[in-house]
């Protein structure tokens, strides 16, 4: 399958990338001595705790110490880790073979026993809310070690890409006795992985410091210590930046690109594997915010098909990616950015047509359009709270009167759980194209773990079943056309709007000679070369 230009693999891009999954030899590049690397980071580690919330603020900076069995490399392919090789030996059982000769930061081998371990602190030790990672081995009956580098796994039922889910699990060492907490992870006295860096100290919110691994299996890191300092307001990092305060800034709005090439600073983008959107509340009979043009109270508009397609087709995306992502963006149709296995390459964002638009909701029974609250958080994502506003103007051209209402995180969150909400602007991220189809459109049900981001209630039986579909087939081409169909079907009926993948942004200043980007929006020092002086 053919990839956009910002997925193809460069020499120096698949080196680094290859350093950053652990599994290159060492080279003069890796080897040279270097000092501090000085990272300000959006992201705020919530825990030491590798297992406890499946969130890239935890993910990314734990993932200097701790490793996967499975890794996926620039292009979402997966790729050895911890595991050399893997294969199904029938439709319920997986052989999973160890990399020999690794060893923890306390100097224990690493071997099946620690995989057995990960796997069942996940899936019978940690209780919500912590156990962010339990959908990944749900569906795992037995793991046992059949020799000390091979791990024996039988499932429930078919599981075709649990390579896949372990390419999100950290693999923990096994302890005397028992299953380690997250109060005794979080005092850091047993923050032991094998990866390239040593936890060596952390302040909750502020900063979290790491040494160097000397005896790391993939050769010599390239940094001596890597100090990652948390810096939540995008101004202030690019300050730190731009006065060469630090090395490595990510999470750079696009606005201040220009700016900081001028003073001399270096950028690397990459789409991101993500989407951002709008999502309909189209459960309830009536909902918060929602009127007639004269304010008097109407029914769930967002029941009816026609009127999300004509949201849609009055959502201009143009504006979105070029004014507010100031190009650092891709207009969206579905889940991932074109190109990305799973994806289908029938579905291309259009520009708007607001007649059609309004004769569809002439149609539905709307002709003079009505009144809503469009809610989203500000400060999350890049360009959220502009994109409101620019999403309300493009949909007053078709009479439907959107009043942006955008709040922190935090009190979005709790709001959208609490149903205040009845169209809202969204993101999510996830390992492949069926991750996200899964967990935001398919219909919530507990007992198969589908659904978790379906705030809409949006259910679609025909969908439902084409995912079940494609996600029962082995990874491969057959697995991703499958994947595509399902999508096909469930944006026609428009639960979400897809907005835009925007790009990650990270800048750096004269110590970095360069920085590969992952679509997944990693920040690590693995992706970090030191400048050759």
């Amino acid at each position: 399958m053919k990839l956009g230009s910002q997925f193809r693999p460069r020499l120096l891009s698949a080196l680094l990338i290859s350093i950053l999954l652990g599994s290159a030899p060492s080279t003069s590049a890796q080897a040279q001595e270097t000092g501090e690397l000085r990272i300000a980071t959006s992201y705020k580690l919530m825990t030491l705790d590798p297992h406890y919330a499946n969130l890239n603020e935890n993910t990314s900076l734990l993932s200097h110490i701790y490793e996967r069995l499975v890794y996926q490399d620039e292009n979402l392919e997966l790729k050895p880790g911890l595991a050399t090789s893997w294969r199904p030996l029938s439709d319920t059982q997986w052989e999973f073979k160890l990399r020999d000769n690794v060893r923890f930061h306390d100097g224990s081998k690493f071997g099946a026993d620690d995989v057995v371990y990960t796997i069942e602190r996940i899936r019978d030790f940690l209780t919500p809310p912590s156990g962010g990672f339990r959908s990944y081995v749900s569906g795992i009956k037995s793991v046992s070690a059949s020799d000390p580098l091979s791990v024996l796994i039988e499932t429930n039922g078919p599981v075709p890409n649990l390579p896949l889910f372990f390419s999100s699990i950290f693999v923990m060492n096994r302890p005397s006795e028992g299953f380690e907490t997250t109060g005794d992870l979080n005092a850091g006295h047993s923050s032991v992985g094998t990866g390239p860096y040593r936890f060596e100290s952390w302040s909750s919110g502020e900063s979290l410091r790491l040494i160097r691994n000397d005896d790391y299996w993939g050769g010599k890191p390239t940094w001596r210590d890597v100090t990652f300092r948390v810096i939540e307001n995008p101004a202030a990092r690019v300050a730190a930046l731009s006065t060469g305060e630090i090395d490595v800034a990510d999470a750079i709005p696009a606005r201040d690109v220009a700016s900081l090439k001028e003073r001399g600073a270096r950028i690397a983008s990459v789409g991101a594997a993500r989407v951002n959107f709008v999502q309909f509340d189209v459960s309830r009979e009536t909902l918060p915010g929602v009127t007639g043009k004269s304010g008097e109270p109407i029914d769930n508009p967002f029941k009816n098909p026609l009127v999300r397609r004509a949201l849609a087709m009055a959502t201009d995306r143009g504006i979105l990616v070029d004014k507010i992502l100031a190009g650092y963006g891709t207009a969206a149709a579905q889940v991932f950015p074109n190109g990305l296995p799973g994806t289908s390459a029938n579905l291309v964002p259009g520009t708007p047509n607001y007649e059609e638009a309004k004769s569809l909701l002439a149609k539905a029974g709307f002709r003079g359009g009505f009144n809503l609250v469009l809610a989203g958080p500000a400060g999350r994502y890049p360009g959220d709270a502009e994109s409101l506003q620019a999403i309300a103007q493009s949909w007053a051209r078709i009479g439907v009167n959107a009043q942006p209402s955008a709040a922190p995180f935090s009190v979005f969150n709790t709001k959208r759980a609490a149903g205040d909400y009845a169209a809202w602007y969204g993101g999510t991220s996830g390992e492949a194209v069926d991750i996200i189809l899964h967990t935001l459109l398919a219909s919530p049900n507990r007992e198969r773990g589908t659904g978790a981001l379906n705030f809409g209630n949006y259910q679609n039986v025909a969908f439902d079943e084409m995912l079940a579909k494609a996600e029962s087939i082995e990874v491969g081409p057959e697995r991703n056309q499958a994947l595509a169909q399902a999508t096909e079907l469930v944006m026609a009926d428009q639960p979400i709007i897809p907005l835009y993948h925007f790009h990650h942004i990270v800048g750096y200043g004269p110590r970095v000679g360069s920085y590969v980007m992952h679509p997944r929006g990693w920040t690590t020092a693995m992706q970090t070369l030191a400048a050759v002086e």
